[in-house]
């Protein structure tokens, strides 16, 4: 989750850092560092919080100099403070060190440390590193040397970036298991955690493998290996522009990418389907015809989002090219000692092509004498390197940290290579064709989905009282409820599971009753008669049902409190479009944690608080009493991870916490200039002041009760609002 960036060359290095590190902030993060070699010396700054409070602290006049380090970190060892945020120095300040992964024999090496007289000032593994590079580089060794020295003792994982003052205008960076690349430049070079960082200022990037060194300076940089032995390296052209990393008008990364889908599955499709043969065309696979025939045995192992789809790669490979087909959890294939050998093909499935696990799992298969593929979206990844071979998603980045797009185009691929293998096998042509042309529609079917955004976004409301959702799904649509209650759990904080459809009758039927929705994806295929038995035992005992149906449905229709229709395709593709309702979400009320938050009007003060919870708060015409009152509830009852005495899952009352309560229109519009919030049905000024009004009395009346103080900002004002060490965002979605 942590970034890093790094710049050596003429231009003033603070600033251009911190734009390429608000590029990664996507990511993640609790704590901000930056360190400039300045004047012969290192200059340290660091917060905790967003960027944004680093900037401040730096003020107006940024440090001097010409090569320098920035990091967001996301805290593993020790709380998120200024005193573990990176960069960490040594005993002298001379050596500033920034790390992404886990030193895993830290521990023995700072007793060792500590003995020899070195002083810790975190509680970072990460400290243990400008420690030991400290040892060597102050006994003469060049920078390069001391962290390679270094990093013989250690024991984990890292991707790492070191500044010394001896050695001004260097950048020593080395990689195990922690992505980490050096960007090309005239006269200039960057080293960075992710290529999102340096694209607008070049596209030449050069991929570190595990066990790499690099040493930058302004007019060149060298790849070296562990024995600092030198090393031939290509430079991979990002074929990604700036604006494909950025917003482009559209309120967060993932409703973006959601609305992409249409063209990133055109992308992931385009130039491999071969209507006439009834085939596909998959050029990066280096297998030949004749050993994919020879494999007996396919795993696909994954994590997450792509898990799931390789559960729908699973039943596909089955069906249409009958080969024997497991999918397995990365983190445990790992670990365990699977049976695989040369007649078995190991799929890795990764967006990042970064994913640990999934990287370790891919190796041990090629240990084990088995073909590898990769499926994966970033060009020069660390997967798409050491496989056989694979395919590339082409979906174009993926920001939002839930993937969406991702998810979709892995599918498609999916599709693609059991189609090429079935076709190799039992396959007709005119089955193949069948494949070919439903894949060809495709894209303009997600548009047609994606054109039910309003309707979608009205049924969302329907699980916002919920503490549980189950989401069922049967056979291509299982794994789709199992990626649903993911999206849910990750975008609004609510527990959901998803289950086989039938499967709800061993436990989960337990549950059901009138305050737990219960979504049925269940489209008219193979399967659907059993959904619709199993639609029925949940409306026997009460529940709610919202169902995702094909068009003109009228079985599970009859039975759905609410339904949500996508059109007709193959059974094997329908994961694609039924998946999209369910990544679209709507947000009626937004909570910033916050350590210290103002809100200030044509300069002035008009509410402000420190720990607690800033809440933009947003009303439609039809809120009621009711619908107010359990809004204030829900806020008051919100729990702090931790407060500022380090003591974990606090009441806002036992943190002496407060809230502070902003309209709708302070951050998405002046109603005065007639603009309107951002969400769909909301209440114009004159309805939503009194609402607005009487939210924040109802907020009083029980706050004082518990002794949660409320502070309020002036309604429909353009106000700057002040987030400092601002938490993770939590996401209520509206009653």
């Amino acid at each position: 989750m942590c970034g890093i960036v790094g710049y050596t060359g003429a231009r003033p290095a603070a600033a251009l850092v911190l734009e390429g590190l608000k590029r990664l902030e996507y990511r993640g993060y609790d704590s901000a560092g930056l360190a400039v070699v300045s004047d012969g010396r290192i200059e340290v700054f660091k917060t905790a919080g967003k960027i944004a409070a680093l900037e401040k602290e730096l003020g107006a006049t940024l440090p001097a100099g010409t090569t320098a380090l920035a990091h967001t970190r996301w805290a593993t060892h020790g709380a998120p403070n200024v005193k573990n945020a990176h960069p960490h120095t040594d005993c002298g300040g001379t050596v500033a060190l920034v790390h992404n992964g886990i030193i895993e024999n830290a521990g023995p090496l700072r007793a060792a440390l500590t003995k020899r007289g070195h002083r810790f000032r975190s509680e970072t593994d990460t400290e243990v590193l400008a420690h030991l590079i400290e040892e060597l580089h102050a006994k003469g060794a060049p920078l390069v040397d001391a962290v390679v020295g270094a990093l013989q003792e250690i024991e984990g994982a890292y991707g790492i970036a070191v500044l010394s003052s001896r050695e001004p205008d260097n950048i020593v960076a080395a990689r195990k298991g922690s992505p980490l690349l050096v960007a090309i430049g005239q006269g200039e070079h960057w080293v960075a955690s992710d290529a999102s960082a340096v694209l607008a200022h070049t596209r030449s990037v050069v991929y570190l493998d595990d066990g790499e060194i690099a040493v930058i300076r302004p007019n060149d940089y060298r790849i070296l290996d562990l024995t600092a032995v030198e090393k031939e390296k290509t430079v991979t052209h990002v074929d990604w522009d700036l604006g494909t990393i950025e917003r482009g008008g559209f309120a967060h990364f993932m409703l973006k990418e959601i609305m992409e889908q249409p063209e990133s599955l055109r992308n992931t499709l385009r130039g491999r389907l071969l209507e006439e043969e009834g085939t596909v065309r998959l050029g990066g696979l280096n297998i030949t015809d004749e050993d994919l025939l020879k494999i007996q045995r396919i795993v696909i192992t994954a994590c997450g989002t792509s898990w799931h789809s390789g559960l729908i790669g699973e039943y596909m490979m089955e069906e249409l090219a009958r080969v024997p087909t497991e999918v397995e959890y990365a983190s445990e294939f790992r670990y365990r000692n699977p049976i695989v050998d040369d007649r078995t093909l190991v799929i890795g499935i990764s967006q990042s092509g970064e994913t640990a696990d999934t990287l370790a799992a891919l190796r041990e298969a090629k240990r084990r004498g088995a073909r590898t593929l990769g499926l994966v979206n970033v060009v020069g990844s660390t997967i798409a390197r050491e496989v056989d071979g694979g395919i590339y998603l082409h979906a174009g980045p993926e920001i939002g940290v839930a993937s969406t797009k991702g998810f979709t185009s892995q599918i498609a691929a999916l599709a693609l290579l059991t189609l090429k293998m079935g076709r190799l096998r039992a396959l007709s042509i005119l089955q193949g064709r069948e494949v070919v042309r439903a894949l060809a529609k495709l894209p303009e079917l997600v548009g047609r989905v994606l054109q039910t955004a309003p309707q979608v976004e009205q049924i969302a409301e329907r699980l916002v009282r919920a503490q549980n959702v189950l989401y069922l799904g049967r056979g291509y649509n299982f794994p789709v409820a199992l990626e649903g209650a993911l999206k849910l759990k990750e975008i609004s904080y609510i527990h959901a599971e998803g289950y086989p459809a039938a499967e709800m009758k061993h436990g989960p039927i337990a549950l059901i009753d009138d305050l737990m929705p219960v979504v049925f994806i269940a489209p008219q295929d193979a399967v659907y008669q059993k959904v619709v038995s199993n639609v029925e035992e949940v409306k026997a005992r009460g529940g709610r049902v919202i169902a995702i149906l094909t068009e003109g449905d009228t079985g599970v229709a009859r039975l759905a409190d609410h339904k949500i229709e996508i059109p007709t395709t193959l059974d094997l593709l329908t994961p694609v479009l039924s998946v999209l309702p369910l990544q679209l979400r709507r947000v009626r009320v937004v909570l910033q944690r916050v350590s210290r938050a103002a809100v200030r009007v044509d300069g002035n003060v008009t509410g402000q608080i420190d720990v607690g919870f800033v809440i933009l708060a947003g009303f439609a015409p039809g809120d009621t009493e009711e619908t107010l009152t359990w809004m204030a509830e829900k806020i008051l009852s919100l729990r702090l991870f931790r407060d500022a005495e380090d003591k974990m899952n606090r009441s806002l009352d036992e943190a002496h916490g407060a809230v502070l309560v902003v309209s709708q229109f302070t951050l998405y519009g002046d109603a005065r200039k007639g603009r309107r919030p951002s969400f769909i049905d909301a209440a114009p000024s004159e309805v939503a002041k009194p609402l607005y009004e009487r939210f924040v009395g109802l907020l009083k009346e029980r706050g004082a009760g518990s002794g949660t103080r409320v502070e309020t900002g002036e309604f429909a004002a353009m106000m700057e609002v002040e987030l400092v060490n601002d938490g993770p965002v939590t996401l209520l979605l509206e009653r």
